[in-house]
């Protein structure tokens, strides 16, 4: 029985943590784990944190037991796996899924491939280059907040894969964004040269943990919900750092 409660511990403990490092607010990680949980016949007390789960298993007799801790990945942003998982968990319930099966499913969804890299920078900078447009620039403003944000998040990807810090990665990527975008405003390129420096950085705003900060602190997870909304300061304090090391070299 406890080998048996070890395995499901394990199971639920993998999927809570590749929901919390895909980006879901701590609410949907506990109704997706009992959701599992319950399917499978048993109770469940989950313990979530930033950077940590911790999972109790009880038997419906509540007479046995057993407790596991998972450290949880970087996060991000993974709307496949958010989607995937969520699936799974109903049909869990509705299709009476063995362990096993669960488990496939599970490293079906870790091994989901990415988007490739130059769709990613070429969507973002299409993103920042209309956000220029949404503001009111024209033609030359939009090529610039273009190449500054296609620079700007292949920077980023580039400090990502060497396992800089992230408020580091960030603050490197505002810097080179707004660098980029500011030899426009201190040459005078465009007419509203300025519109294509306050966009080239939005690529950046932290809107998925702010986000989920604020639906925590609703949702009475008050911890979880302070430590993300600090992360999210964080990362808007090193994208204005970014912008005023800009600001400070151009004397803009």
């Amino acid at each position: 029985m406890n080998q048996e409660l070890g395995k499901i511990a394990d199971v639920l403990l993998e999927t809570g943590a590749l929901l919390m490092g895909a980006g879901a607010n701590t609410g949907r990680i506990r109704v997706t784990v009992n959701r599992i949980a319950h399917s499978l016949g048993y109770q469940v007390e989950l313990l979530i944190t930033h950077r940590a789960l911790m999972v109790s298993v009880i038997d419906d007799e509540g007479e046995t037991f057993t407790s596991k801790l998972k450290r949880t990945p970087p996060h991000g942003v993974n709307f496949k796996v958010l989607s995937g998982i969520s699936r799974m968990s109903w049909r869990v319930q509705d299709e009476d899924w063995e362990l096993d099966r669960i488990n496939e499913e599970l490293n079906r969804l870790k091994s989901l491939p990415h988007y490739p890299r130059w769709l990613i920078l070429l969507l973002v900078s299409l993103a920042g280059a209309s956000f220029c447009r949404l503001f009111g620039g024209g033609g030359i403003e939009m090529l610039v907040a273009f190449i500054a944000t296609f620079l700007g998040l292949f920077v980023r990807q580039e400090a990502v894969k060497k396992n800089f810090n992230l408020f580091i990665c960030v603050l490197m990527a505002a810097a080179v964004a707004s660098l980029i975008a500011g030899a426009a405003v201190k040459l005078g390129i465009g007419k509203a040269p300025e519109l294509a420096f306050a966009t080239s950085v939005l690529f950046l705003v932290p809107g998925v943990p702010l986000i989920n900060s604020f639906t925590d602190l609703i949702d009475g997870n008050v911890s979880t919900g302070i430590v993300r909304g600090v992360n999210g300061f964080m990362i808007a304090f090193c994208i204005a750092l970014g912008m005023m090391l800009a600001m400070v070299l151009y004397k803009i």
